[in-house]
């Protein structure tokens, strides 16, 4: 199974004001989201009732907050979300990871999903954090789109994402940022900090 796609972002110092569309709202969840939450993921992944867990996915020790889940309401329903995870810092330091980006199909082309990201990045820089990440499927190209006008570009994690990443920019009809990011698709592959052993203490 190959690897997802990843993306980078290097920075939060130029981030847009979050301005929703009028009749929605932003906030963050609350006690009993839980099933708000599982449909707007299940939905937009398109999984089946029951497939996609909220404590499964989300409740990870260290990475969940309350205030990093956030969703853009019509009413009082939840039509989009997006999350602040954080990642080990032994992995990336002073980074955190754009999570589990969802939208209502009744919602779409209103950039509900980047919105909730904006507000996820948001909350990056407020915590302290330097960049963000994400990783997100070849197939996925609204979403891709949304990441790119966000200000992520192509992180490769893997020699096929080469090739990869280049169909994807011929795809969204923009091979154009095949040039634009040449160094990047032509360069090194990341490779996670080396873990020193642990070592038995007597």
């Amino acid at each position: 199974m190959q690897p997802q796609l990843r993306m980078f972002r290097a920075h939060f110092d130029d981030l847009a004001p979050v301005e929703l569309p009028d009749g929605y709202r932003l906030r963050t969840f609350e006690p009993g989201d839980e099933a708000a939450w599982e449909k707007v993921i299940g939905i937009s992944f398109g999984r089946d009732p029951g497939q996609i867990s909220f404590a499964n996915s989300m409740l990870n020790p260290g990475c969940f907050l309350p205030e990093r889940v956030f969703f853009v309401c019509c009413g009082d329903e939840a039509v989009a979300t997006a999350a602040a995870y954080l990642l080990p810092p032994d992995l990336m330091p002073d980074c955190g990871t754009l999570h589990y980006v969802g939208v209502l199909p009744g919602h779409a082309g209103r950039r509900l999903g980047g919105l909730a990201s904006l507000a996820a990045l948001h909350r990056f820089r407020e915590e302290g954090l330097a960049r963000g990440t994400l990783s997100t499927d070849d197939f996925r190209l609204p979403a891709v789109k949304t990441y790119l006008r966000l200000g992520f570009i192509p992180m490769l994690v893997d020699e096929n994402q080469r090739q990869r990443w280049r169909d994807v920019f011929a795809a969204l009809s923009l091979p154009e940022l095949s040039e634009r990011y040449a160094p990047i698709l032509d360069g090194t592959i990341w490779q996670p900090p080396a873990i020193p052993p642990v070592v038995a203490v007597e």
